[in-house]
């Protein structure tokens, strides 16, 4: 029973470490964002990518080393599947990577900005001290004849 009792006091002093309860909150924040970015990207970033490349749909794009075949039961062939290397569904979805990850970027950069606080005015140099008078100099010069007659 001492045992679980350690374990249950470690998986507590666990779990109220600053760092853990952090990512927590940040993975249920991303699961709530990522909506967002989602609707982003779908309903006003891929339309105009979709405008601009008239519509070209990568992941169609393949190189078909065997082709599919059709069942033939009266001379007993089965139905093969094709075989292909689907290269174009990779390039697809490096591309929504790319304009997910520049949407994510534009968003936080945004974000940042608005949370970013005024660059704080630098403090004015104190005026340099003045040249001293020829009285001061004058004055000076007597101390320090003074200070040696003394020594």
């Amino acid at each position: 029973m001492a045992e679980k009792k350690g374990i249950v006091a470690e998986f507590k002093e666990f779990i109220a470490r600053g760092n853990v309860v952090d990512m927590a909150v940040g993975v249920i924040m991303g699961g709530a964002f990522t909506p967002i970015v989602n609707s982003l990207v779908n309903d006003i970033v891929m339309p105009c990518v979709g405008m601009i490349t008239g519509g070209i749909d990568f992941s169609d794009k393949k190189i078909v080393l065997q082709a599919a075949v059709a069942a033939d039961e009266a001379n007993g062939i089965a139905e093969v599947a094709e075989v292909a290397v689907r290269y174009g569904n990779l390039i697809q979805v490096i591309l929504n990577f790319l304009i997910v990850s520049m949407c994510v970027f534009a968003l936080i950069k945004g974000i940042n900005q608005l949370r970013r606080k005024p660059d704080p005015e630098p403090e004015p140099e104190p005026p340099a001290e003045p040249e001293p008078t020829a009285e001061e100099l004058l004055l000076t010069e007597i101390r320090d004849l003074l200070k040696e007659q003394k020594s």
